[in-house]
């Protein structure tokens, strides 16, 4: 089932059974999906009704538990037993014959009279059919449904292998026969205009003379023919007008009205039309494949008395033990329980450097090690692992239908009946009402009759959205549906989270500014004992970072430990009370206008200021400094959050906190605005923090100090501005916005706006099953990309589009005048743009993610021009 016409068979057959409720047919998977009330209709109708389709199915056994009902509308699905044995459960089939929605419409009906069969879920993109069986129903009976629609079918018995085998495609049955009915047409092509003397009539029929030639081209439609005729007949069994009975038509009736040439030639040059187009569809199968085979199929357990054993890694358990080595894949997810070892992450997160990996961090099955050694405690089944999610959303993505998909069906339903009514009055109209040739405006017809399949026209959209989707999740990013790819590029506007996104969304310290004689040292040993105590977002930095320079802060003997709500907190230290907070929390308490700055032994993080340049205090001591006036304003304006360490007899020191901003951001703001995309930062941050963050990154418009519920409000506001961007096919009363964020925190904007794109989404639940977009990486270097991609596509598909209804229109204007022959309908208008729109779709796996030239973005250091802002939940 791989292409409208296929699955208009299928949905047409078993629509017309009693108490359906929906059928949707996706076409670009090979997949069929059957909601039906069981009261009005049972399961062996429905498999009857795919049967009479003429399509075979192939199949896999469903893991999971306890059978599924959905309040009595559709059929059961749960577990399998073993392969042809009578089991209720899902079972999978390969059908890669399968490659477009007629032939997906025959499956279909041929299932639907198939006693036992629930549910039908075709995908032609991906060669594979599901369906869900009761306990009465084998794998035997579901084959054979599949081969009486004329579809070869194979069990797909290996879970984790959700599509089957690659066949090659110049070698099938089909092939074959289209080979020989080539080099019969060949022959009859000599004797016929070459060596007519070598041309023996052998007799007459019906007042006709049969000569050798002729015998020839009929042998020729009846070995190249038979596949395309069945398949008519499926057609005519199930009302649906598509290629298949469009073409058998021509291809009978050339043979009947005494031109076996044509039908010869008809019957041959569709037959390599559609080995060219299943090749095609095979190319976009591949990049599906590619991502199924990412993970391992066995894996290396360590059983507990030390031995190991390899196993089928979809036999792996929660709690398992697997041992990975050099070079090898990591078989589930998992968190690291010994070793360490750098770990390819590219095939989930598309990053192109390494990550460090050891005991205690998480690890995702499909990635690879590069070096090292390591055990791994399994997290997750293989069906439920990040990859095999992943493999899911993608093989879904088609089930909405984008825009121009929608355009296409529609278009297409209107067209094909009128160009065949069309070319049923050229054939019938000049004879008899002129008295012309009844042969020539016969062959006229026939071409008209060709032309008015729409295949080409039909399948542009889907090629290039499972091209487009399949080559972002090799990169790291996970797009939901077709819908979502076509909308990104639409967006001319892209609202920006701070907090998580421009931002690392962790606190880290960045200057230590030592007073009175303190050393740095001296500063972030009290302040981190004190705030050890804390479970502040500032105070845990502080201790962190103190802890990283070796700096002992569980040493001092602390008591009396109080957190002051909004200000700081407060305890003794070694017998002497000490405070750390907000420099209001020193109002009344210490005179922060009037201080020294250590010279000789303090230093601070990341330049921090020095008290060169600075007021000077009428002082007998030098470097004086006005906290307030003359450090804390510096800090502020470059969005950082400040801490002043003391005594009751005085500061000790300045400890400025800041949310790092991404290395990155500032390039990945850049290069989306040279694509012409408004970056536009939404955030809850104050407005001096947010001026800081967008001066730093590049972004001219930021809203700050936004709650919830204003930033859905600024989404909608933002796409009502862009409202003046329509599309040229079906356009829209608002504009596109999309939104990234962290997934969570900003769930209701991302929910509002046209595209939600959650970042970091590798193995978070939430962002994967929520976000129509999901960045598996925290890398902004992926939106450009993104938009980059979605750009493309949406070109594509509009030259898509375009060019088939141009071809087509060019060839059926040329038609009735006899410029257009049967051969160039075929040649050009069938198979030639079935090629043309699966090439063109193919270059958008070619477009690959640009990132920074700077190495040190690789690498990060601390400094002062990547000081981010912090947010205000953590401020005092």
């Amino acid at each position: 089932m791989d292409c409208p016409s296929c699955a208009g068979k299928v949905t047409n057959s078993v629509d017309r059974l009693d108490g359906i409720d929906e059928i949707e047919a996706q076409v670009t998977s090979g997949r069929l999906l059957v909601s039906y009330d069981e009261v009005a209709t049972s399961e062996s109708e429905i498999r009857d009704r795919v049967r009479a389709a003429g399509y075979e199915i192939v199949g896999e056994r469903g893991g999971g538990g306890s059978n599924v009902s959905a309040d009595g509308a559709t059929g059961t699905a749960g577990t399998a037993g073993a392969a042809g044995t009578a089991s209720a459960g899902e079972r999978s089939f390969s059908v890669p014959e399968m490659d477009c929605a007629s032939c997906a419409s025959k499956v279909e009906n041929a299932l639907e009279s198939t006693d036992g069969v629930s549910e039908i879920e075709t995908q032609p993109t991906s060669g594979r059919v599901s369906v869900s069986t009761d306990g009465d129903t084998d794998t035997a009976t579901v084959v054979a449904a599949i081969e009486s629609a004329g579809y070869d079918a194979t069990p797909i018995d290996d879970g984790s292998k959700r599509m089957g085998d690659k066949q090659a495609v110049w070698k099938s049955r089909r092939a074959v026969g289209t080979v020989v009915g080539g080099v019969l047409v060949t022959v009859g092509m000599v004797l016929e205009f070459l060596l007519p003397a070598l041309d023996p009539a052998l007799g007459t029929v019906a007042g006709r003379t049969y000569e050798l030639s002729h015998l020839l081209f009929i042998a020729a439609v009846v070995v190249a023919g038979t596949p395309i005729i069945r398949n008519g007949y499926y057609s005519a069994r199930n009302r649906s007008l598509d290629i298949d009975f469009l073409m058998s038509a021509g291809i009978l009736a050339s043979v009947a009205a005494h031109h076996p040439f044509e039908g010869a030639m008809l019957a041959v040059l569709f037959s390599v039309a559609e080995l060219l187009e299943r090749f095609s569809m095979d190319r976009a199968r591949d990049s599906l494949r590619e991502l199924m085979d990412l993970s391992p199929e066995t894996a290396t357990v360590r059983r507990e008395d030390g031995t190991e054993e390899t196993v089928p890694a979809d036999e792996l358990e929660v709690g398992d033990v697997v041992v990975v080595r050099p070079g090898e894949k990591i078989p589930a997810d998992g968190v690291v329980r010994e070793g360490e070892s750098a770990v390819d992450q590219s095939p989930i997160t598309g990053e192109s450097v390494p990550v460090d990996k050891t005991a205690g961090d998480e690890v995702f099955a499909g990635t690879i090690l590069e070096s090292g050694y390591l055990e791994v405690g399994v997290e997750s089944e293989a069906s439920e692992s990040t990859i095999a999610r992943i493999v899911r959303i993608v093989e879904d993505a088609e089930r909405e239908q984008t825009k121009r998909e929608q355009f296409v069906d529609r278009f297409a339903n209107v067209y094909t009946p009128i160009v065949v009514v069309l070319a049923l009055t050229v054939a019938i109209a000049p004879p008899l009402v002129a008295g012309a040739s009844w042969n020539t405006w016969f062959l006229r017809g026939l071409t008209l009759l060709v032309i008015a399949c729409p295949c080409a026209f039909v399948i542009s959209t889907p090629v290039s959205v499972v091209s487009g989707i399949t080559s972002a999740a090799r990169n790291g990013v996970l797009i939901k549906g077709g819908r979502h790819l076509e909308a990104t590029g639409e967006s001319d506007v892209l609202a920006v989270d701070k907090t998580g996104t421009l931002t690392q969304g962790d606190l880290s310290v960045t200057d230590v500014i030592p007073l009175e004689g303190a050393t740095e040292e001296d500063v972030l040993r009290r302040a981190g004992a004190v705030e050890r105590r804390s479970e502040h977002p500032i105070g845990q930095s502080i201790v962190g970072y103190a802890e990283e320079q070796g700096i002992g802060v569980d040493e001092p003997d602390i008591s009396a430990f109080e957190a002051l709500t909004g200000k700081g907190v407060r305890a003794d230290l070694d017998g002497e009370t000490h405070y750390v907070g907000k420099p209001g929390l020193f109002d009344g308490l210490a005179d922060l206008e009037h201080v020294h700055a250590t010279t000789d032994g303090g230093v601070n993080v990341a330049g921090a200021t020095s008290p060169q340049g600075q007021r000077q205090h009428q002082c007998e001591r030098e470097n004086c400094l006005d906290v307030l006036e003359d450090v804390v304003p510096k800090l502020e304006a470059e969005g950082k959050t400040i801490v002043i360490v003391g005594t009751e007899d005085g500061p000790l020191g300045v400890i400025a906190v800041a949310d790092q901003v991404r290395p990155e951001a500032a390039w990945a703001v850049s290069q989306l605005q040279d694509q012409g995309v408004r970056v536009v930062m939404l955030t809850g941050d104050n407005e001096g923090t947010a001026r800081a963050i967008a001066d730093d990154v590049g972004i001219d418009e930021f809203h700050a100090e936004l709650l919830p519920e204003e930033k859905l409000e600024w989404i909608e506001r933002l796409e009502r501005e862009a409202g003046g961007s329509e599309d040229s096919v079906v356009g829209d009363s608002t504009g596109h916005v999309a939104m990234v964020g962290d997934g969570i925190n900003d769930a209701p904007a991302m929910a509002t706006a046209t595209v939600g794109i959650a970042m970091g989404a590798a193995g978070t639940d939430t962002a994967l099953e929520t976000a129509d977009v999901a960045l598996m990486g925290d890398d902004l270097t992926r939106l450009p990309y993104l938009y980059e991609l979605s750009g493309k596509a949406n070109g594509v598909i509009r030259q898509n589009i375009w060019s088939s209804l141009a071809v087509k229109a060019v060839l059926a204007a040329g038609a009735p005048f006899g410029i257009v022959t049967v051969i160039h309908a075929v040649v050009i208008g069938d198979m030639g743009m079935s090629l043309g729109v699966t090439g063109n779709a193919m270059r958008l796996a070619n477009v690959e993610p640009e990132t920074p030239a700077d190495a040190e973005l690789k690498s990060p250091a601390r400094s002062a021009d990547s000081a981010g802002s912090v947010s205000p939940t953590g401020s005092r």
